[in-house]
This record gives C-alpha cells, structure tokens and sequence, in this order.
C-alpha cells in the first residue's frame, strides 16, 4: 500500500530524475528519467515504460530533447551500445508530440537503420534532429532513440484492436519475413491475420505479393499466440488496447519494437442499430436529394409504407411511429430493410415463441381479407381521383400562391395514399406473368414518337407515360434513354431503368413538355395496366407536378431553383405564404456529392455509414478474395467517397483522390487536403493507413493494379470500411 507521504514524495522524484536526465548526454533506457515523455519523447519513454514492466524491449539510450553536447559522454554510451562499433544500431525519432493517445504523426519522422561507425552515427542523429522541422515552419521537440540493429527472421505490426472496425473484441496482425520497416513504411502488404480477443485465428489475408515463399508463413500459429500474450501485457501497462512493432529475432524470441497508442479507431453503430440499405426505394429515389426533394418525396414515401406495414400487421404501430421505414442518409433514400422484410430475422426461431406477431397478425387479418378484395377497386379510385385532380390544376404560372401552396400540400397527401396502395397491391395481389409495367409500356410509347420522328424534347407532352423512364429532379429536365429502345412489336414486359437528367442547366424553368398538366390524360392513358403499375405512373406524374410548382416557387421568391432545393418544405410554404425567406437562404451549402450507399449498413454516431461486413458477424476462416472482378482491396479507414484520380502530380482536382503504388509516407501532408487514398500495395497497419483514419479520410490499400486502372482525372468511388473500389460515381 502506497502511503500519503510516499505519494507525495513521487513528483519529488520524478523532479530530481528530470533534472538528472537533462544533464546526460544519454539517458539509458532503463533509468528512470528516460520514462518522462517531455524529456525522451513518447515513443522511447513508452518503450522505458515496457522495459520497466517486464515486456521484451531491446536494451538502449535516448539523447533527450536539448541534449546530446557532451561528445565525450554520448561517444561512450555510442561504444557501449555498439561494442566498439562492431554491431550496427538503429537511430530513431523520439518526439512528445508523436505516439500520443490524439496523434500518432506515424512516419512523419526520420529514422535511420544500420548505422555502422561513430561518423555514420553522428549524421544518422543529425537526419533525425532535421526531421523535426514540420510542414508549417514550426519545429517538433525532439529527442532520439538508439538500439541495436536486429536481424529479424520475421517482424511486423499488432493492433490489439481493429481500429478499421472499430472492435475491441478483434485483434489485427500483419507481418512480413525480415524486419517491419518495409511494411510500416508501405512498401510491402505482407500477410494479414485477424484474431478474436482470446488469440483465435479467424481469417489469413494473403498479401498480393505472396508472403508464403519456400520459407513458409511468416508468422506460426505458436508465435501468434505469443503475440497476443504480449498485446494483453501491453494493454495492462499502457492502459489501453496498442499498436505495436515487433520482430522474432533468428532464435525465436519475441522483440517489441514499438509500441503507442491506438489512434482514430472508426466509429461503430450502437447495439440495435437499424440495419439499413438502399432496397427497393432506389428504384424510385436513385440519385442524391436535396432538402425540399426529401420532403416532397421520401416523406411521403416513409408515411405511405408505414401505412401498409400497419395495415398488413407486419410491424408493431409503435415501432411504425418511431423507426422511420424510410429516411435519407447523405440526400440518399434508404429504407429499414427488417420492417420492409428484405432480410431474414437474425434469430428466426425466436419468433416462434414470441405471441405478439402472431396476435398482431391475427388481428390485421380480417383488415387484410376484406382488402385483398377491395384493393383493385380501391387503385381504379385512387387512380381516376388523381387524373381528375392533374387534369383540373390550372398552369402553376397562373396560380395564386395560396392555391400554390395548397397544391403542394395536396399532392405530398395523395403521394401517401398512392406509396401506401401501390405496397400492398404489390404483397396482396397476384400479377399474372405477362401484365404489362408501366416501364415496359412507356419503351413501346417512346419508340412509337421516335418512329413517328417526334423530338425527343416533345415525347414526354406527347407521351406523359415515358415519365415513368425517369426519375424526379427539381434540378434537372427528364431525359429520356439514350439507348436503343424496343421497337412497336415490343410486349411491354419488359422494366425500364430509370435515368437522371445530366448536362443541362437545371435553372431553367421551362420545360419543352407539358404533360398531363395542363392537357389532362384520357380516362385510361395506359390501359392494360395492373393496378400496382397504375399507381406507380401516378406517383411520377405527381412528382413530376410538384417540380413545376416547385419551379414556379423558385421564380417568385426570387431564388433560382438549386437555391430553392436547398430549403425545406415548411420554408417554402412560409415564403409562399408571405413570410420572409430564411436569413441564411443565400448561404446555403448545396450537400457535396456522396457515393451510393452499400447494399446494407447501420448508421453509427454522426450519421457515419458502416457497411455491414462479412467479418462483423461471421468467424470465417478464410477471408474474403473480392468480388472477382478486381474491385477489392483491403478497407484500410473507413468512410465512403466519390472523387477523381489524382496521382500527386500536377494540378490537384478540388475532390482529388490520392492513387499511389506504394504507402510512401512523404505523402502525409497531402492527406488532410484529399477526399480518399487508395494503393496497390500497403497495409490497414502501415504508418499512412494510422494517418489516414486520424484525418477521418477513406483509404483502401491493396487494390490490385490501381494506378493503371484509375489513371488522373478519372472519376471513382471507394468504401474505406469494405475496400471497395471502382471507376464512375456509385459502386
């Protein structure tokens, strides 16, 4: 037990070892001064520390911050380390402001390996001393740190933890045969190992050039698991999980190199998350939205299906007003795959015993029954009810605004209704085999006009259902396919993709086509048409007529309409309705473009998307070999970006993604200035991949022949947490 008298007495002792180190030309390792990070630096006071606590740290000495005058006594402790020269040392940087628990700075210093001869050594401490001079001008505060050279038979880097994932419960291990230089530094991949937190092998990660020579594997099962004795070691003396270098030396001991804090370990979403994913939604809502676009679309849609799941029992009418079905992350629609029943249950056999759905569905059943005849008549309503109302609205040029308004108001109610019976058309009607689409039948019209040699500017006025071709944009114009579209002979089948307006101004107000606003649709447009198709024609028309009166919003509050977009519905009303617009209407950041999102994730805090992986719940053995097309790396900092290819010459794009054959880390002043990394080779633990994740900045490393297949200017999209990587704006 340590007494009030005796703590008192520890800063008195720390004091006088202070005073003692400064004084010392070379502070061994093993003294206490050289444990006082201000003096040695963080990097060899956490090696002290080690050394003190038992853990296998080679013998050395520190010339601390200021110090290193005394020739005569640092050539002594250089002879001693060095018998006489004879054995060749290692000269690294030692500074407070690296290997910190905020900052790594890992490879922005100097080291310098297989120093031979007193002269050699002197220059090597000079290299390191000019390291400290920084990007910004100022100078870092340093000292350095002398050891001996090992030649290792294999040697790399240990995260007690996956800092890419951000799990606690997973260890990382990448090494390589020789000492970790080349891998820290980027240069080699080396071989991947991923552990559970009791030291099981889960996955092996070859490295892309083979690791696996005549020699073997770099690393045994018996010298991992000695890897994650010394990991827990580490994590008791330092507090928390490490980052570590280490090396096996020819006789199979175990060296620890290095060891530091865990920097930036990636966001991770909460216990319960929703599990999240674009679905079915994109279908509808595939590009990025801007504020009013959510509102006038994606609410409606999220209170439509709400509406039917209700209806249907799926999902308890609590959770329906608490989880939204649909929502928006980044400006994209994205719905809660578990309540729209696009993935199975996590634990399918609990809900055998659980009596609520059962109950809920037996009480929705007798809603269901009675609709499942009632729902075709119900569409004919709701479809002859909207055509009636598109054909009665006047042109918007010529509405008051209080009707504008009103309008709006009516058309983001009926986009409930209409979402809300086109969900349960879809689960509770039978479609026979060869029922027309609404895509399928506006190929046939758009071949048809085009036959007819009708513009393509004037299809949609001549043809309303081509609409269903596109998707809503208060920014740009329809646009119909560019591809060759079946001829008159054509079934009607078939689906159609939906295609967004691109290289025209989206300011321009005026549109070539009309359609059914102005010149109202016959009483059956588009016959033949099941009514789940029926419905979805009609929630494009009245999309497409809320971007007119949108439009004219925009010209009489004086904004253009990307200005207008950036607003929400209520602001919009507001402004119609003779209420001021927002004091920061002209200071607005339109959103920046974001990727697409994956296929599923869950949402951690801030909004940080984090796409659900195989290794989050699955303890396979083998990892996973890409998609077989080349798009894989190894997620290396997680986050998603769409940028353009930059290889770090000539003029940087203002989106500039860094695609680089090695980690080299002179590039980590390029980093905070970039929007992702990606490189052929390199490691999740080398020094630029810890920079990477400190900056909050997508990286993928190992992505094969990156620099050839993502030449400068090219456009790309990559996923930091998946190691996804590919040409064009979405993966």
């Amino acid at each position: 037990m340590t007494t009030l008298d005796e703590r008192h007495g520890e800063p008195e002792a720390e004091a006088q070892a202070e005073a003692t180190a400064r004084n010392t030309a070379a502070v061994p390792l093993d003294a206490p001064g050289a444990a006082l990070p201000r003096l040695t630096g963080s990097k060899a006071a956490n090696l002290a520390r080690a050394a003190r606590a038992g853990l296998p740290v080679l013998p050395g000495f520190v010339i601390p911050h200021g110090g290193g005058g005394d020739s005569v006594a640092l050539r002594r402790a250089w002879d001693d380390l060095s018998d006489g020269g004879t054995l060749p040392l290692v000269v690294r940087s030692s500074s407070p402001q690296e290997d910190t628990e905020g900052s790594s700075l890992a490879g922005r210093f100097a080291s310098v390996l297989d120093v031979r001869g007193w002269p050699a050594f002197r220059a090597a401490v000079r290299a390191v001393l000019d390291s400290a001079r920084l990007p910004d001008g100022s100078t870092a505060p340093m000292a350095v740190l002398v050891q001996p050279m090992l030649g290792a038979r294999a040697g790399g880097v240990m995260f007690g933890a996956d800092p890419v994932a951000g799990r606690s419960d997973r260890m990382l291990v990448s090494a390589v045969h020789g000492g970790p230089d080349s891998l820290v530094g980027g240069e080699r991949t080396g071989t991947g190992y991923r552990l559970s937190a009791r030291g099981r092998l889960l996955r092996t990660e070859q490295a892309e050039q083979p690791e696996h020579t005549e020699e073997g594997p770099p690393l045994t099962r018996s010298e991992l698991a000695r890897l994650v004795r010394l990991a827990r070691r580490a994590r008791k003396v330092f507090g928390g999980p490490q980052d570590i270098e280490f090396g096996f030396d020819t006789d199979g001991r175990l060296w620890l190199f290095q060891s530091r804090p865990i920097t930036a370990m990636a966001a991770r979403p909460a216990r319960g998350a929703r599990l999240l994913g674009p679905g079915p939604v994109a279908e509808t809502l595939p590009a990025q939205m801007t504020p009013l676009e959510e509102d006038l679309w994606v609410m409606p849609m999220a209170h439509g299906l709400a509406a039917a799941l209700d209806i249907g029992g799926t999902a308890p009418r609590r959770l329906l007003r608490t989880v939204p079905v649909v929502r928006t992350v980044g400006g994209r629609a994205a719905a809660d795959l578990r309540l729209l029943g696009a993935v199975r249950p996590r634990h399918p056999w609990l809900a055998l015993l659980n009596p609520a759905p059962g109950a809920r569905r037996l009480a929705a059943a007798w809603r269901v029954g009675r609709l499942g005849t009632a729902l075709p008549g119900l569409a004919t309503d709701l479809v002859a009810d909207v055509d009636r109302r598109l054909a009665e609205i006047p042109a918007p040029a010529g509405t008051p605004s209080p009707a504008l308004v009103a309008e709006l108001r009516w058309t983001r109610r009926v986009l409930v209704s209409l979402h809300a019976q086109e969900a349960l058309a879809g689960a509770l009607l039978p479609e026979p085999p060869t029922s027309r689409t609404a895509a399928g039948a506006a190929l046939t019209a758009l071949a048809a006009a085009r036959a007819r040699g009708v513009p393509d500017a004037q299809v949609i006025a001549a043809e309303p259902v081509v609409l269903a071709l596109t998707a809503p944009s208060l920014r740009g114009r329809p646009r119909t396919p560019d591809a060759h579209v079946p001829g008159q002979g054509d079934s009607g089948t078939g689906g159609g993709g939906h295609h967004r307006a691109s290289g025209q101004d989206p300011r321009h107000a005026d549109h070539p086509f009309t359609h059914p606003l102005t010149h109202p649709p016959a009483p059956s447009p588009v016959p033949g048409l099941p009514p789940r198709e029926a419905l979805r024609l009609r929630i494009r028309w009245v999309q497409e007529l809320q971007v007119r009166l949108a439009r004219e919003a925009a010209r009489r509050t004086g904004l253009d309409v990307e200005r207008l977009a950036l607003l929400r519905w209520t602001e919009v009303a507001a402004a119609l309705e003779g209420r001021p617009l927002p004091a920061d209407v002209h200071t607005r950041v339109p959103p920046t473009a974001s990727p697409a999102l994956p296929d599923a994730f869950r949402l951690a805090e801030g909004e940080v998307v984090v796409a659900e992986h195989h290794d989050d719940h699955s303890d396979d053995s083998q990892g996973d070999q890409g998609d077989g097309n080349g798009n894989r790396g190894l997620g290396a900092s997680r986050g998603r970006a769409v940028g353009t290819a930059w290889d770090g010459t000539g003029p940087r794009p203002p989106d500039a993604v860094l695609v680089v054959r090695t980690l080299d880390p002179a590039l980590a002043p390029l980093l905070p200035d970039l929007t992702g990394l990606v490189a052929q080779t390199g490691s999740p633990l080398s020094h630029l991949a810890v920079l990477a994740r400190e900056f909050g900045l997508p990286a993928v490393v190992g992505a094969a022949h990156a620099v050839r297949r993502f030449p400068p200017g090219s456009r790309l999209s990559l996923d930091g947490t998946t190691g996804d990587v590919r040409a064009g704006e979405a993966p």
